[in-house]
């Protein structure tokens, strides 16, 4: 009779777990499964699946059609380790030789992504009376386009072997470099860090890139041969496990993990590059999905109707203007007029870096409307992106089809 209640206690509380868990992986399942129906649905239609990601993490998020209890925190890491993956695999597409030389003769195009893209956000966050702090925010929404969304168009249309490719990946890298100033700026902004300890943040933040980036391109045969492996399961392990540990790091010290993942990419050369390629890419596909799924499981759909009108007009304006800068920067590498409106129609979504910006914004409380209407932005982008990409080519055939008409008449 002493032992009774001991040996019973820990059972219920066994049972519960065990419980807990079976519900958890039973949500979890559902959601793959649910995201598996879109992906099916998708192509069959011959479209992007990444709009119906978004719109089903919507469906099933709070506020939603049908709420799930999902665990977040899985959920969330999931969306981490998928913008990493889509980042890695668009850098084995590439060399450290043919990023550094990109460098050095993109850097026009990245100032003119700057000019055009961050100063519509700032612009209208001050027309709207806001705190100079949420305008700057603002800013940073509009100008930065999504890594992940963008990598995952540029895979699913084929098109990572462009020629217009490499101005479209000069652009988000740039984008990347220019955030480890600007985050750290941010944070003195919201939280009132003081300029001495900002300045250090950013100094060491541009130093870590550039050591990382000058590494890649020295030593990356060197470690290429130290992951090579007639067993592709240990080529599996130890890229991903790296590819985790440079994306930690790379979060500690304040810099996007996407370019740490991007850096890793490059680093690596033939023939180890192809085999990654190949052992990761079901990977990719597996987490990415989960990015878009969290990323709408996030956004409460109940808070877009208020500010929609402006969220369209914001998207009208900043698509035209990362049109124009794709326009920019293809052209410079001498491409054909659709490789340039190609360009520019990857460059227009916005995702996960512009959700960090609102986030850190709503946090601090400097303006309520800055998270739902950037939610609403992100959203609108991220379905009408797959549509601008599809519709790139016919669209270059009318510029072209425009251009011969006036010459005639000239």
């Amino acid at each position: 009779m002493i032992l009774a209640p001991a040996a019973a206690g820990p059972l219920p509380a066994l049972a519960q777990a065990d419980g807990a868990l079976g519900r958890l992986l039973l949500e979890l399942g559902g959601a793959i499964f649910v995201l598996a129906l879109l992906a099916r649905l998708a192509h069959r239609a011959g479209f992007s699946p990444i709009p119906l990601y978004l719109l089903g993490g919507l469906a099933f998020g709070e506020g939603g059609l049908l709420p799930l209890a999902v665990g977040e925190q899985i959920i969330e890491v999931g969306a981490e380790i998928g913008v990493a993956l889509l980042l890695l695999l668009l850098g084995l597409e590439y060399t450290g030789r043919e990023l550094g030389e990109g460098l050095r003769t993109g850097w026009p195009a990245g100032l003119v992504d700057l000019a055009l893209n961050f100063t519509p956000g700032l612009l209208i966050g001050l027309a709207l009376g806001w705190d100079p702090v949420a305008a700057v925010l603002l800013g940073g929404v509009t100008y930065n386009t999504s890594s992940g969304i963008m990598a995952r168009m540029l895979a699913e249309f084929g098109r990572l072997g462009n020629r217009e490719t490499p101005s479209v990946l000069m652009i988000s890298v740039l984008e990347d470099l220019t955030n480890t100033v600007y985050l750290p700026l941010v944070g003195i902004l919201l939280l009132g860090v003081g300029w001495a300890t900002g300045l250090l943040s950013m100094a060491v933040a541009l130093v870590t890139v550039v050591l990382v980036l000058l590494a890649a391109i020295r030593y990356g045969p060197q470690l290429s041969r130290l992951i090579e492996s007639r067993s592709d399961e240990v080529v599996l392990l130890t890229t991903f496990g790296l590819l985790l540990v440079l994306a930690g790091v790379a979060e500690q010290l304040q810099i996007s993990a996407a370019i740490a993942a991007f850096l890793l990419g490059i680093a690596l050369s033939e023939p180890v590059a192809d085999r990654a390629r190949r052992i990761l890419g079901p990977l990719r596909d597996l987490f990415a999905a989960m990015f878009f799924l969290f990323f709408g499981l996030q956004t409460d759909p109940t808070q877009i109707p208020p500010v929609l009108g402006l969220a369209v007009g914001l998207v009208v304006l900043t698509t035209l203007t990362k049109l124009a800068t794709g326009w920019y920067a293809a052209g410079r590498y001498g491409v054909s007029t659709r490789g340039r409106v190609r360009a520019g129609a990857a460059l227009t979504p916005r995702g996960e870096f512009s959700i960090v910006i609102a986030g850190l914004g709503a946090a601090a409380g400097v303006e309520p409307l800055l998270g739902p209407l950037s939610a609403a932005y992100v959203l609108l982008l991220a379905v009408l992106a797959p549509v601008l990409m599809r519709s790139a080519n016919a669209i270059g055939n009318l510029i072209e089809g425009w251009r011969e008409r006036r010459a005639r008449v000239a």
